[in-house]
């Protein structure tokens, strides 16, 4: 075989897996992601169910591949790269609009844990990066006065994420749960500079 049509070959695998992945992104954001979603996204791109994962080493594989896309939208809509406080709600928005995602992310998160899980070191690198995001975020806002100093930054930051996931694990069970709202009390309360908590309470 030629280089260059190995190159053209390649070059059309990366398409077809870029494809597979949008439209498994559309279709998880709403139907979810067991069942016959995974035949409706083949039917959508064309080619049987199986083919699916000639560009996959399996299901998890895509499933990732999906989570990490749905981080790519989140930036591109944001305009921002960092994750900070005043994102935090309107992701929250964001996902209980993809209910197919939310419920992706918080399966796949619980049991990723074991470093050979093929989600591992997604989700190890995706915490990092939140958590560091959002750290420095209230530092610069530590530093200007607008938040509590009297507790680590990267502390705070744990905090507000470890309750991102928790409403979120709540709102899965409870539609009425409102994860926007709860995040911009929280971060009120939780945040606040110890001066304004005490004149509030």
């Amino acid at each position: 075989m030629s280089t260059s049509r190995a190159r053209g070959q390649y070059a059309k695998g990366a398409e077809r897996r870029e494809q597979i992945i949008q439209t498994a992104t559309d279709v998880f954001a709403t139907e979810g992601f067991e069942g016959t979603a995974l035949k409706r996204v083949a039917e959508l791109v064309g080619v049987k169910e199986a083919t699916l994962f000639h560009y996959f080493k399996g299901k998890q594989e895509l499933l990732t591949a999906v989570l990490a896309e749905r981080d790519r939208r989140s930036i591109a809509v944001s305009g921002q790269e960092d994750v900070g406080l005043n994102l935090m709600p309107p992701i929250a928005e964001r996902n209980e609009r993809e209910p197919g995602l939310t419920t992706l992310y918080a399966v796949a998160s619980a049991t990723a844990n074991d470093p050979g899980h093929d989600s591992h070191s997604y989700f190890k690198e995706r915490y990092e990066t939140v958590v560091r995001d959002i750290a420095a975020d209230i530092e610069r806002r530590q530093g200007s006065g607008e938040v509590r100093t009297d507790v680590d930054a990267v502390m705070l930051a744990r905090l507000t994420v470890a309750a991102f996931d928790g409403l979120q694990l709540q709102w899965l069970y409870d539609k009425s749960v409102d994860m926007a709202d709860g995040l911009r009390q929280l971060i009120d309360v939780l945040l606040a500079p110890s001066g304004r908590a005490a004149a509030s309470g």
